[in-house]
């Protein structure tokens, strides 16, 4: 059974549910996921899951992200993006460039940002942006996130024009909207803001490198077989026979951090492979003993330890 990750360069337009499930008519599987939704204007890196690499997903998800974005300020939108509707504008004749450096300063580091009220968190069991459309005014609570670089690359004005258009890479924390730092960033600046543009470059390790369209997918389906994705993606550690063959039957063994290795834990644990290199299991220390959080050992279905 093939399994695996697809790093798939999501076009625009697209949902990730979409692309979903165009893989999985692609893989010729029903057991695909994907790990972090990029919104249909998106373009860009969407880590996609096949068969046993689902079961990997969960530890993608909450990865650091890399973007190109492009900021319009002086125009704000319903959506915070160029999808929805202008509801405001404001001229930027007044806005300097050294203005624009120090509200992007300003949002950088540990900031609390509000999302945009059209995302997808739940409020009341019910999808913000579904309340929105319905006409309802959404506020939602502001959160903790890091934005560990907010770098800009040009800064722009079409002659005769009010808006002001600002190239940056974002490099962020999970569960950082990049159209919220727009609008935060024309906000700050007193003119408003949304986002035009928007490509992910990088989801932890994986990159646009790596990531293929879905037309070339169809071709030639490329796929980072499961011991190569955890490799990049966790601690690893490096099994003896007996340690392989103890995990594979869901049994403990010493912890990883009293051989050399890096300390794990159930959140973030690490990737235990057999002297062939096959990826047997994910681990974590527990006191002087390591234990499966998943087997992926063959000859065994990948389980919950």
């Amino acid at each position: 059974m093939l399994s695996g990750l697809v790093i798939v360069d999501k076009p625009q337009g697209w949902t990730s549910h979409d692309v979903v499930g165009r893989m999985r008519r692609i893989a010729g599987t029903r057991k695909v996921g994907h790990a972090g939704t990029l919104d249909p204007m998106a373009t860009g890196v969407l880590v996609v899951g096949i068969n046993k690499a689902t079961r990997l997903l969960t530890y993608i998800v909450g990865t650091s992200k890399t973007y190109t974005a492009t900021i319009r300020l002086g125009q704000s939108t319903i959506t915070d993006d160029a999808e929805g509707d202008v509801i405001a504008s404001v001229s930027t004749a007044g806005v300097t460039d050294a203005a624009v450096h120090d509200g992007v300063a300003a949002l950088t580091g540990q900031i609390q940002q509000v999302p945009s009220s059209v995302s997808a968190i739940k409020v009341n069991g019910e999808r913000a942006y579904a309340r929105v459309r319905s006409g309802e005014e959404v506020k939602l609570a502001a959160r903790p996130v890091t934005i560990h670089r907010f770098e800009i690359h040009g800064i722009s004005r079409e002659p005769g024009s009010d808006v002001l258009d600002v190239e940056v890479t974002v490099e962020c924390s999970s569960g950082t909207y990049i159209r919220a730092l727009a609008r935060d960033l024309g906000d700050g600046l007193g003119v408003g803001g949304h986002l035009t543009a928007l490509r992910r470059t990088h989801v932890g390790p994986y990159s646009l490198d790596q990531a293929r369209t879905l037309e070339q997918l169809a071709e030639e389906l490329e796929v980072l077989e499961m011991s190569q994705a955890a490799r990049a993606l966790m601690p690893n550690r490096e099994l003896t026979a007996e340690e392989t063959t103890e995990i594979s039957f869901g049994r403990r063994i010493a912890a990883g951090a009293e051989t050399g290795s890096l300390a794990a834990t159930t959140e973030h644990p690490a990737a235990a492979f057999a002297p062939d290199g096959s990826l047997v299991a994910l681990l974590a220390d527990t006191g002087s003993y390591a234990k499966p959080v998943l087997v992926f050992a063959p000859g065994n279905a990948s389980q919950d330890s």
